[in-house]
């Protein structure tokens, strides 16, 4: 497979870094991917950019939780789309949902005209929680949106093969489908048969022990069960073993 796409979603100047080794085509890049993913601030753009040289899609998202936005949110969000379409960025990953689980359409249009053209568009996985896949796959293309990731509207990619089958077939022109959702290195190449798709999206992360010798392991400054003194980062070689599966593919 010599056309595919491998985004790897990184979150640190250090993973992204890891991720170029390794042969990543693309980088999704946002904070805080340990929750899933927010906007990352403009100063780790600015240093990703420098240091990598590759295409970087920018994720909007004001917070973690679902993707019902209030007039606040949408303000931050269309703010940030200006800055990085104009920074730069190849790309900005996003989306918004009404409260039945239809795409807002009105806050879609208001965030694609805030990139003015610069840079190409990604509906992101509130794909995967929306009512009917089918109906917003078609209002995504209606809109001008370029690619939609989307684990198939399942839990990981394998479970949602059949979803991203279908998909994959209605997107020979556009939107392309980015699958993602528990792609790895050991399973990318089932996945790619599976759902005919040709880009796929990953973070190939693994878990690093902090550097601090010192640890109060008393006091907690986020999450319950998640330890202040563990770092995730990708994985050089994970993502140089998915490259090497991609290009294996015939």
């Amino acid at each position: 497979m010599n056309d595919y796409i491998l985004e790897v979603c990184v979150d640190s100047v250090e993973s992204a870094l890891s991720a170029k080794a390794g042969g990543a085509t693309r980088l999704e890049l946002c904070a805080n991917l340990i929750i899933g993913g927010t906007t990352p601030g403009y100063t780790l753009f600015r240093q990703v950019q420098q240091e990598t040289g590759l295409p970087i899609r920018v994720l909007i998202r004001p917070r973690f939780g679902d993707f019902l936005y209030t007039a606040y949110e949408y303000q931050q969000m269309r703010t940030d789309i200006r800055f990085f379409a104009n920074a730069g960025a190849d790309g900005v990953v996003i989306g918004s949902l009404q409260a039945d689980g239809g795409l807002n359409e009105a806050q879609m249009h208001g965030m694609i005209d805030a990139t003015d053209g610069r840079c190409g568009i990604t509906l992101h996985r509130a794909f995967d929680v929306c009512a009917d896949p089918i109906a917003c796959y078609e209002k995504a293309a209606e809109l001008g949106i370029d690619t939609i990731l989307s684990s198939g509207q399942e839990g990981d990619a394998l479970a949602g093969s059949e979803l991203l089958r279908k998909l994959v077939l209605m997107s020979e022109e556009n939107p392309t489908i980015l699958v993602g959702g528990g792609v790895k290195a050991d399973n990318i190449a089932e996945i790619a048969g599976m759902t005919g798709a040709h880009a796929f999206h990953m973070s190939g992360k693994k878990i690093l022990s902090s550097g601090m010798r010192y640890r109060n392991e008393h006091v907690h400054m986020g999450l319950d069960g998640i330890s202040e003194f563990e770092l995730y980062r990708t994985d050089e070689e994970e993502i140089r073993r998915a490259v090497e599966m991609l290009k294996s593919l015939r």
